[in-house]
């Protein structure tokens, strides 16, 4: 496993790295790398109130075979502050998908659009699902999109996430009977060969938490955009895409 941190921005409030398939923003096992320890090693810890150790604290959830913007707190001041931003819809959340060609010739795609569900999370199966109803055990998930283009067998979608669910673009993508590449436990056709999915956090902007304006909507925003890392053709070919779009 790769241990070299891919650095997108750094503070004394917070970090924001490039994560690599395979690595954990919280809870790692086996043989998945586990960002906190090692952003604590790399850049350090500050206190807590009671003096013991902090170690950088991830502030939103990237899947582990998830690539891109990936946020952490520094402190405990700024994991309460980006916890309210995230909390209250300031952070602006932009994700680059690789789509299956729908094989079902009735699934009509439009060029722009909007999802509203209701995610209910199986946690036994560590799995979501997408409703079009709303339940007492369900959370709303929205997310907006945009077709920038396709290849031969994929559509190039950039995906605005106006919600954090969990597995919240995977689960709703699926529920339409969209599938991202590589992503077998929402209906992908077949694998990737390092395990990963072909779903990047390709940028993440939210108020700095060091500015001193009282009202975190008028803090000035620090934007971040993470490079795809392993630019494969077909990443190459949705890079030119959004270009052009």
């Amino acid at each position: 496993m790769n241990e070299q941190i891919v650095l997108l921005y750094e503070s004394d409030a917070c970090i924001v790295v490039n994560k690599r398939c395979g690595e954990a923003m919280e809870g790692a096992s086996g043989s998945v790398l586990d960002l906190p320890a090692l952003l604590a090693k790399t850049y350090g810890t500050a206190c807590n109130r009671d003096g013991k150790p902090f170690a950088p604290t991830a502030v939103h959830r990237l899947d582990v075979p998830v690539t891109g913007c990936a946020l952490f707190a520094r402190n405990p001041q700024a994991l309460a502050f980006l916890n309210e931003v995230f909390a209250q819809g300031l952070a602006r959340k932009v994700y680059w998908a690789i789509v299956e060609k729908p094989e079902n010739s009735s699934i009509a795609i439009s060029q722009q659009g909007e999802l509203v569900h209701w995610i209910a999370v199986d946690s036994k199966h560590n799995k979501s699902y997408a409703h079009t109803e709303e339940a007492p055990d369900r959370k709303q998930a929205v997310l907006r999109y945009r077709l920038v283009g396709e290849g031969e067998h994929y559509l190039f979608m950039e995906i605005e996430l106006i919600t954090g669910r969990h597995h919240q673009i995977r689960a709703q993508l699926a529920s339409v009977g969209l599938h991202i590449k590589g992503d077998l436990k929402y209906g992908s056709r077949r694998s990737e060969k390092n395990g990963g999915i072909r779903l990047h956090a390709r940028s993440l902007a939210f108020p700095d938490p060091l500015s001193g304006e009282t009202n975190p909507a008028k803090r000035p925003y620090i934007q971040v955009v993470a490079p795809i890392i392993e630019p494969d053709r077909l990443w190459q070919d949705f890079e030119k895409a959004s270009l052009a779009f």
